[in-house]
């Protein structure tokens, strides 16, 4: 690769060719003021405050990001031209900017703040009166002062090149210069709340955050999003008990540095309808009842008494943990039930394989793949950021990209080849005939298996990416793509039927007619629990909030939330992470394995564990893969599913509404306020097509 040397501030550099003299200074340590440059987007070089001087070249300074490096360049970057051009340009981008620092939700953290201070003038001579601009209504999340807007547009090319929703724009010229949507319309993208992140200035703030807090009285803690199966890392930011908002952190492998609007949002659900204390429900009204933990104990060991093994069963939901899987595995095992799954959404493949449930080839390895194929899946709503991924593979190399299932807005174009498995083979047939592509990729949405021939249809997937070519050394590019953050763990730990045991929909079957008495559900809410399992079976609910689950529970338990607990996830590409407490649980509610292993003693299976500590030893014993956090391990191929007719039918995508998913985002009033609204707009623009 063809490389230059040049020098900066009396210090050589070798970089390859291309590269920005601001990338240089970078990769030096030298610092380099800018607003509109930003590594992930486009460069409109349109903010001027990363001048610099170029020795030998034209005597004026020079936009540092739009100037590749040349051999023999020679730069400086505080010279005394320099310094005299950064105060200009901060002089005249403060010319209308307003004193709003003491209000502003940016203070403490805002680029304007911080450059000013650094590299601007102490005085201005401009005298006439400061121009106003409308504020614009980009919907419930983003809260707009424009008048605050630099121009920098960084909000533009986010919108376009990675959100692939391009409602927003530069109107006008000079003076009138604007940022605004071209019609009246909100930002629809699940990546909005990231414009926040990449504005410098206050001019785009979260409008659910607006005048709440300051920066530096919040209690920071890095840990992991729970909202889908990606795991995108986060930083959560607490004042006293009450979690304030939700931040991204860098990971180039997972998330980048971007997260959708559930993860960053849905926080203030964590506060609404939370299960603080133990209820039991009074068989005379049939109202729950508050109860003290051994009131509660006691009445499920009065209820459990007598019944055999094969008469209990277990579930557990989305948002849980590894820790609490295993301690409720290992209490049932206890108590000789073999019923238990962790696919409470009715899911049916083959668990036996590990690489026919994972995201074989890391969420980074969409960046390689050369031609994708997505069957069955809404990736935009399932995992906006993987989604993303997808859009930059295209916007960036061209990357072709082809459909199977329901034809969606996905942000980018696609070929949609079909709706169906006799589409798919056909495409594969075709695929596999007269296109050789180096590292194709399959992504199968999770729902696609949500039907009764899931294990047949599973080996089919199969032999397909085999024939499209997808599995070959050092590659293999068959991806399942999960939604719930708990799925992949709950698999890898064996939550599934064991010998004789019933999956999901068994269990429920045996709840109405009668094989099934009693059913422990651990944070099980993705169902109508009222609707599905037997008013006859005694059913006891763990979990934190008073959703599905609770409404048909005869006993509920308060368990933490997952900004209330330091636990293990595995995320859909297999690997594992660790999330943090940020904030204590409300009241009396506990860490979910700690009310299991308090219960297990009641019930006379007591867990060999009484710390976090030992509970992890004893997962890494037997679960080796949990043990190597952060890292993704190559699974071998090998033959998955069961043979078998696959019924004929479309695939349809699982994920109705985008904001309202599970638990905490159905508590939360802005995430119920973003359904309303994203949905108003889209009925209002039908009638207009109409």
């Amino acid at each position: 690769m063809a490389t230059v040397k040049l020098t900066i501030n009396d210090q050589e550099i070798e970089v390859e060719r291309g590269t920005s003299i601001l990338q240089a200074a970078q990769q030096l340590g030298v610092e380099v003021p800018h607003f509109c440059y930003h590594e992930r987007l486009t460069v409109p070089a349109n903010c001027r405050m990363c001048l610099v001087e170029v020795e030998g070249g034209p005597p004026k300074p020079a936009a540092s990001c739009a100037m590749a490096c040349g051999e023999g360049m020679v730069v400086k970057t505080d010279s005394p031209m320099v310094k005299k051009a950064r105060k200009g340009v901060m002089e005249m981008l403060l010319i209308n900017h307003p004193l709003d620092c003491p209000i502003c939700d940016q203070g403490g953290e805002c680029d304007l703040q911080d450059q000013a201070m650094g590299y601007g003038f102490d005085r201005s001579r401009f005298h006439e009166n400061k121009r106003s601009v409308t504020d614009k209504e980009l919907g419930p999340l983003i809260k707009t002062v424009m008048t605050r807007c630099i121009n920098c547009t960084r909000c533009v090319r986010f919108a376009e090149e990675v959100a692939g929703t391009p409602v927003l724009g530069q109107l006008n010229r000079g003076e009138d210069a604007e940022i605004g949507t071209f019609v009246h319309e909100l930002v629809k993208t699940e990546l909005s709340g990231n414009l926040i992140d990449i504005c410098p200035v206050g001019a785009l703030t979260s409008k659910p955050y607006a005048f709440k807090a300051r920066p530096w009285e919040l209690r920071k803690t890095e840990t992991i999003d729970v909202m889908d199966a990606v795991g995108s890392n986060i930083r959560v930011d607490v004042r006293g008990r009450e979690v304030m908002r939700v931040m991204p952190r860098l990971n180039e492998d997972v998330n980048e540095e971007w997260i959708s609007d559930r993860t960053r949002f849905a926080y203030d659900g964590l506060a609404k309808a939370r299960i603080d204390r133990p209820y039991i429900r009074d068989a005379n009204d049939n109202k729950l009842k508050e109860a003290s933990w051994d009131e509660a104990f006691a009445y499920i060991a009065s209820k459990l008494d007598g019944l055999q093994g094969d008469e209990i069963a277990g579930l557990v939901g989305d948002l849980v943990d590894v820790e609490a899987v295993v301690a409720l595995k290992d209490l049932l095992e206890g108590l000789g039930s073999p019923h238990m799954d962790c696919r409470t959404d009715g899911s049916r493949f083959d668990p036996s394989v590990r690489s026919g449930y994972l995201f074989n080839s890391g969420i980074a390895g969409i960046d390689e793949a050369d031609a994708i194929l997505i069957v069955g899946a809404n990736p935009r709503h399932e995992a906006s950021i993987i989604n993303a991924r997808i859009r930059k593979a295209q916007f960036e190399r061209r990357v072709p990209i082809a459909v199977i299932g329901e034809a969606v807005d996905l942000s980018y174009k696609y070929a949609h080849v079909g709706t169906s498995l006799k589409d798919l083979k056909k495409f594969a047939k075709d695929y596999a005939e007269n296109v050789k592509a180096e590292k194709p990729m399959i992504i199968v949405g999770s729902g696609v298996f949500d039907r009764e021939d899931g294990e047949a249809l599973h080996a089919e997937l199969h032999k397909i990416a085999e024939d499209l070519g997808c599995i070959k050394d050092g590659w293999n590019g068959f991806n399942v793509l999960h939604r719930a953050a708990s799925r992949v763990g709950a698999l890898d730990v064996g939550f599934i039927p064991q010998a004789g045991g019933r999956d999901f929909t068994g269990i429920l079957e045996g709840t109405r007619d009668g094989a099934i008495k009693a059913v422990y559900l651990l944070g099980a809410d993705e169902f109508d629990a009222r609707a599905h399992i037997g008013w006859k079976t005694f059913t006891i609910y763990q979990g934190h909030h008073g959703d599905h689950g609770a409404a048909r529970a005869d006993v509920v338990l308060p368990g933490a939330a997952y900004t209330e607990k330091d636990g293990i996830y595995v995320n859909t590409e297999g690997r594992v992470q660790l999330a943090r407490r940020a904030a204590f649980p409300p009241s009396e509610a506990k860490d979910d394995w700690k009310i299991l292993r308090a219960l297990s003693e009641v019930l006379g299976a007591t867990l060999k564990y009484d710390t976090q500590v030992e509970l992890r030893k004893r997962i890494n014993k037997e679960f080796k893969l949990i043990d190597r956090v952060d890292e993704i391990t190559a699974e071998p191929w090998a033959k998955f599913g069961t043979k078998g007719k696959v019924a004929a039918g479309d695939f349809v995508n699982p994920v109705s509404n985008y904001y309202l998913t599970n638990s905490i985002c159905r508590a939360s009033d802005t995430m119920n306020a973003c359904s309303m609204e994203f949905k108003a707009q889209n009925e209002d623009y039908l009638e207009a097509a109409e």
